[in-house]
């Protein structure tokens, strides 16, 4: 943590934003249990103005194809504002709302806002991206790593999705829907009816991640810490399935997680 975070509560609940850290969440605690696995590159970032991947960095508008850094190589991944320094425009005891300014290397001029906004049982993000020249194609969506553990047994996910992307090798979807799998995973899960997903940590908490979104991507495979991403496409989603910002209509999200002790 660095001096600069901002730290919001409700009642026993805390969260702790990072403005210079990509507008990062460093920590959410209830009742002095921490959510969230520590360090710079974890707790919870936005990713915009792309999710996941983005097979081999190009994606195309139009007749113009952009070449973004292989911050994953041979792919780019998550967007570029997790990079940059955010500001802060407004902050209250429970709320705050940062903003963050699109700029190299990403080719369209656009402002990203976050409002993080804190109850005594919930956390609810909400995400936007406007702009006032081009329309461009773009993505949004929020990458929590929760805890695999709180100090007694691992954490249980359940949820029921309509359909799951097939991964290629290349861990981008293959444009073939399929029938959801066992997990392990590292997979893109399709929830037409919206992003609903509950986190058990049995005879502790029970956490609820709900978003009007109709995409989820789900990440086990690490030792410490499991990924429960709502956003609004799948990864590679710039080329596959592109929603536009266009000056008369921004891309909004957001996401509610709702908790209750066990």
């Amino acid at each position: 943590m660095s001096s600069g975070d901002i730290t919001l509560t409700a009642g026993n609940a805390e969260v702790t934003v990072q403005p210079s850290n990509g507008c990062r969440l460093g920590s959410l605690r209830t009742d002095g249990i921490e959510l969230l696995r520590q360090g710079d590159r974890y707790g919870c970032f936005p990713m915009v103005p792309w999710c996941g991947r983005i097979r081999n960095g190009r994606f195309r508008d139009g007749a113009v194809v952009h070449q973004m850094p292989l911050n994953a190589p041979p792919h780019a991944i998550h967007g570029t504002a997790r990079d940059g320094k955010w500001r802060a425009a407004r902050v209250e005891k429970s709320s705050a709302v940062f903003t963050y300014d699109l700029t190299d290397p990403w080719p369209y001029q656009g402002r990203v806002s976050q409002v993080v906004e804190l109850a005594e049982d919930a956390l609810t993000l909400t995400m936007s991206i406007e702009t006032y020249e081009s329309s461009f194609p773009a993505q949004a969506g929020w990458h929590p790593w929760f805890n695999r553990n709180l100090g007694g047994e691992d954490v249980r996910l359940d949820f029921a999705a309509a359909w799951q992307e097939e991964r290629g090798s290349d861990h981008l979807p293959t444009g073939r829907r399929i029938a959801p799998r066992p997990g392990p995973w590292d997979d893109c899960f399709g929830m037409p009816d919206g992003v609903d997903v509950t986190l058990t940590w049995p005879g502790q908490l029970e956490l609820n991640v709900k978003s009007r979104e109709q995409w989820v991507v789900v990440y086990d495979e690490q030792k410490e810490a499991v990924c429960v991403e709502p956003q609004t496409g799948p990864p590679d989603g710039l080329n596959s399935t592109p929603r536009f910002v266009t000056p008369l209509e921004p891309l909004e999200t957001a996401t509610t997680w709702s908790w209750r002790r066990l």
